[in-house]
């Protein structure tokens, strides 16, 4: 299958291209903040491919402390797959935190406020942050299950995260796709946002593919090391015959 993969290499390359053409050169100039306002265009594939892999991850959290026990293999999967997807959202929410900050300087005049949208998604992102130095550090049979307890707690800030600007007053304004009446994109906006969506989940689905494959080999290995360690110990363990 490593044809598949030049493939999708390939045609994420091209949607990547594609989506920086439209949103510097297709995407119309914002008639109040200029062309600052492109950052948008990544800032909100970001943010929703955060959400969207942090959701993975809780599934895939669900699933293991399901099935640790009645189904080993599928658990091993499902750790991993709850690891890979953790650490893409990671790499989202950083994107988004930078993202903000250099929009919000020369429209804001600030680089950051503690209002309820950016505390609530520098938690979402201290959380997962604690998510992988668990996963990392810490030691012993328990761990993977922690880690799993550890990475559905997290996922629980993903809506108050999304709904924080309509439940509270924030420095964010209103949303600006669904938020009721006069919400909305201009339609000449729309193609930059799908295009950016797509390139950047193919991009992150390549990577977390990448990382999965690379968690479930080091699995596998610790198994057949462990396995031939319990031999190892067998064979040298004296037996004595019933007498």
């Amino acid at each position: 299958m490593k044809w598949f993969r030049w493939i999708w290499l390939a045609g994420t390359l091209a949607l990547l291209g594609e989506a920086f053409y439209q949103a510097m050169y297709v995407a119309p100039t914002e008639a109040t903040m200029g062309n600052i306002q492109r950052i948008f265009y990544y800032h909100f594939a970001s943010a929703m491919l955060t959400f969207l892999f942090f959701f993975i991850s809780f599934l895939a959290s669900i699933v293991y402390l399901a099935v640790r026990h009645r189904d080993p293999l599928r658990a091993m999967s499902a750790d991993a797959l709850a690891l890979s997807s953790a650490e893409m959202g990671v790499v989202f929410c950083t994107a988004v935190l930078i993202q903000g900050p250099l929009w919000a300087r020369p429209v804001w005049g600030i680089w950051w406020t503690w209002d309820a949208r950016l505390t609530s998604t520098l938690v979402m992102w201290l959380i997962y942050c604690s998510y992988l130095l668990v996963r990392r550090f810490a030691a012993g049979p328990q761990m993977q299950t922690l880690a799993a307890v550890l990475g559905i707690f997290g996922a629980l800030d993903v809506p108050i995260v999304y709904m924080s600007n309509r439940w509270w007053r924030t420095q964010h304004p209103a949303p600006v796709i669904g938020g009721g009446p006069n919400s909305g994109l201009d339609p000449s906006m729309w193609p930059p946002v799908w295009w950016n969506l797509a390139a950047w989940l193919a991009w992150g689905l390549m990577v977390m593919a990448f990382r999965y494959a690379i968690e479930r080999r080091r699995q596998l290995r610790e198994q057949d090391e462990a396995l031939r360690a319990l031999e190892s110990t067998l064979e040298a363990t004296p037996w004595k015959e019933n007498e």
